[in-house]
Order: structure tokens, then sequence, then C-alpha cells
């Protein structure tokens, strides 16, 4: 089994910066993709940013140049740095990992349990 766990949400003012991470523990043979997703009430979920294991990152056009996704190996953590904050940004965040738990089989999704960011006006 793989749990992932967040941490980092709160209140902050627009213009403001939050840090979130996320680490996973559990039977890990290797973990590929890393991303942050959000979702705001009433709408669907939606990619933030996303890190490959090579370290390729990809944004949504609305954070680019704002957030930053980066990933630590080696405490299988990944990062998400939120600069210029909006209160656009309000939603749960989540964070999503492509784990391979033994080696040959194909990797699955796994979810951190949301942390809410509310950026006020």
């Amino acid at each position: 089994q793989v749990r992932l766990v967040e941490s980092g949400g709160g209140l902050v003012q627009a213009g403001g910066s939050l840090r979130l991470s996320c680490a996973a523990s559990g039977s890990i043979f290797s973990i590929n993709g890393m991303g942050w997703y959000r979702q705001a009430p009433g709408k669907q979920r939606e990619l933030v940013a996303a890190i490959t294991s090579g370290g390729s990152t990809n944004y949504a056009d609305s954070v680019k140049g704002r957030f930053t996704i980066s990933r630590d190996n080696a405490k299988n953590t990944v990062y998400l740095q939120m600069n210029s904050l909006k209160p656009e940004d309000t939603a749960v965040y989540y964070c999503n990992f492509k784990v391979r738990t033994i080696t040959l089989a194909p990797s699955k999704d796994y979810w951190g349990q949301g942390t809410q960011v509310t950026v006020s006006s």
C-alpha cells in the first residue's frame, strides 16, 4: 500500500506565498510522474503542475511564472511553491503520484488527502 500525506495549505492574502509538500510512503518500487491538481467549488479537478522522473515540468497556463514544482527523490516528496497568489487560486489542492509498487508492474495513480488553499482579496 502507498500513502501520500500533504501539508502546507492555509489562508493567505492576495500576493502572498505558500509552499505545499506531499510525501509518499509504503511499498514503493519507483515513482514516475508527480503532480499537483486543484479543485475549486463547482469546478472540475484540473492539473496545476507536473514533474517527470527526469525533472521535466509542465504547468497550467494560469500558474506559469508564479508556481514552481520540484521533487526530492530521496525523500519521495514533491513540492509546490506558490507565489503571487490570487483569489482565483483558492481551491483544494491534491498531489498525485504515479507509483510502481513492484518491478514490471504498470504504475498506478495515488492521491493525497487534499489541502485547502484560500487566498483572500
